[in-house]
């Protein structure tokens, strides 16, 4: 049962994803330079989207098994994890430095695309 998994962990990070959009649009606002925002905002809108691709990688999974679909899930996660993660951490924290580690997270919603692609053609 592990599509439960997918599904409630792309739920738990799709109801973060709203929470941090909130708390940039209200308690950030003041507080962030312009550019600052809008990479905040850029996390939330990331991390909402592949928290929609995990729930689907869920629901799909209840009638599509095996490695393509395990990949996709767990790229997603990391992707999530790596992208949105170092950019919250670098606006809350101001080391520039962490945004090195987005494109890790970039390579990671990449590959999760491709793996539910190779699930679906492979079908």
């Amino acid at each position: 049962m592990l599509w439960t998994y997918w599904v409630g962990i792309g739920s738990l990070f799709a109801a973060l994803a709203v929470a941090c959009g909130a708390f940039g649009a209200h308690a950030l606002k003041s507080k962030l330079s312009a550019a600052d925002l809008d990479i905040w905002n850029t996390a939330a809108q990331y991390q909402m989207t592949h928290a929609i691709a995990l729930v689907m990688v869920g629901l799909v999974s209840t009638r599509i098994s095996g490695l393509p679909m395990k990949i996709s899930g767990i790229s997603f996660v990391l992707g999530i994890l790596f992208f949105s993660g170092s950019l919250y951490t670098l606006v809350l924290s101001g080391h520039r430095v962490l945004g090195a580690i987005t494109p890790i997270g970039g390579v990671g919603f990449i590959v999760g695309w491709l793996a539910l692609a190779w699930a679906m053609f492979t079908v």
